[in-house]
């Protein structure tokens, strides 16, 4: 095996983001990931986009970032025919990945129970905003509405403004990394007992449990969290823990080190008086306006290299573009790219995990709807009138590269 993840094929329904970023993990470990899109438009993510603007353009940087190493099928699921082609497949599969709203694929005859009852081992893993009962559950199921109703945005942010969505799809990036933990836990079940089973993963349930720290601090201290006026990092933390300003305009985040270490490092004796525990949360927006005084007398640089010279915990602050070249981020080789059909040379992220039998490669970029229906129903045992018929009744669509 080239790849942990060689012979291990899965179906995957999944759109936007949360399942997309969870089957390109598993893709990238070497699972023959099955991207099965609606015929004519494919995923909601094709027709989305950053700045206006189209990579190549024509192709949508959000799809391309969550879709390499998979092979794309465009089918019509309304349609009998197709349905029982599915589930032929499903026979084959080991996977089925999905997160439509809670109910919408099984009343089309692609619930848990349809796969189960043509391979009892499958392993059906199903992803939504609320889970799939309850008051919610109706509800759209969106990254930025899960931040807020969580209580993460509105930890971040500064008091005297209002609560501030992280600027990335954190809760349905954490939605697929669970969805990863729960597929890869039940593939080892599998390989001990031969059972397949259900699991059902959602953003509320995965965004609160990375709060774990801050709920377990609100709920057992008697305290609320309040979001300071200055750029202090954490609304629980004191000072020095934060974000300050430089004289050339950049930002140095500072976090734990002894606060005696940052003012004498920064020349600055009058900062003693804040130096203990309680003062130092209780009096951290004047200690941060104080300190960010004494920062902003230096370069980003410059005072990068005074802080770590006496190890305090410090980084600057980049932006993407910054930070795509930063000295260790190319070390690491993260930035990496692809050559894709219709947008030339993709520039992306690299797989973060590294394995030393099995590392993980990008083998394919992102497809075009439905480019590799003909291979893939090939293989699958389906005869070329049978592929054909299915292209001529417009319950399959092919995008030719």
């Amino acid at each position: 095996m080239k790849k942990a993840l060689e012979g291990v094929t899965i179906l995957d329904f999944s759109h936007l983001l949360q399942g997309p970023f969870a089957t390109q993990l598993l893709a990238d470990m070497g699972a023959n990931v099955i991207k099965v899109e609606r015929a004519g438009s494919g995923d909601m993510f094709r027709s989305m986009t950053f700045f206006a603007k189209w990579v190549g353009g024509s192709e949508s940087p959000n799809f391309l970032a969550w879709n390499r190493n998979k092979r794309s099928i465009a089918l019509n699921l309304k349609s009998g025919r197709v349905h029982a082609i599915i589930m032929e497949m499903a026979k084959q599969a080991d996977i089925v990945v999905q997160n439509f709203r809670p109910g919408v694929l099984a009343k089309l005859g692609y619930g848990y129970e349809d796969f189960r009852a043509v391979n009892p081992q499958i392993i059906y893993c199903s992803g939504s905003g609320y889970g799939e009962t309850g008051p919610y559950v109706d509800r759209p199921g969106q990254d930025m509405l899960i931040q807020g109703l969580s209580g993460l945005s509105f930890n971040t942010g500064r008091g005297d403004g209002p609560p501030i969505p992280a600027g990335a799809g954190l809760a349905d990036q954490i939605g697929a990394m669970n969805m990863v933990y729960g597929i890869l836990s039940a593939l080892y079940y599998r390989e001990k007992t031969g059972k397949g089973q259900k699991i059902e993963v959602n953003l509320l349930a995965g965004m609160l449990a990375h709060l774990g720290q801050e709920y377990v601090g609100v709920l057992n201290l008697g305290e609320d969290f309040v979001r300071p006026n200055s750029g202090i990092g954490h609304p629980g933390m004191q000072a020095p823990f934060g974000v300050y300003e430089t004289s050339d305009g950049g930002y140095v985040s500072i976090a734990m080190s002894p606060f005696k270490t940052l003012y004498d490092t920064l020349n600055a004796p009058q900062l003693a008086v804040y130096d203990d525990l309680a003062t130092l949360f209780e009096k951290r927006d004047e200690v941060w306006e104080k300190v960010n005084a004494e920062t902003r007398k230096y370069t980003k640089a410059d005072l990068l290299e005074r802080l770590l010279a006496v190890d305090i915990w410090c980084a600057g602050v980049n932006s993407i573009r910054e930070a795509s070249e930063d000295p260790q981020v190319t070390h690491m080789g993260m930035i990496t790219s692809y050559q894709h059909p219709r947008g030339g040379t993709v520039r992306v992220v690299a797989p973060a995990v590294k394995m030393s039998e099995t590392p993980a490669t990008i083998d394919r970029p992102a497809p075009l709807v439905g480019q590799h229906g003909r291979e893939i129903l090939a293989e699958f045992g389906f005869s070329e009138n049978e592929i054909a018929a299915l292209e001529q009744s417009g319950d399959m669509t092919v995008a030719e590269a």
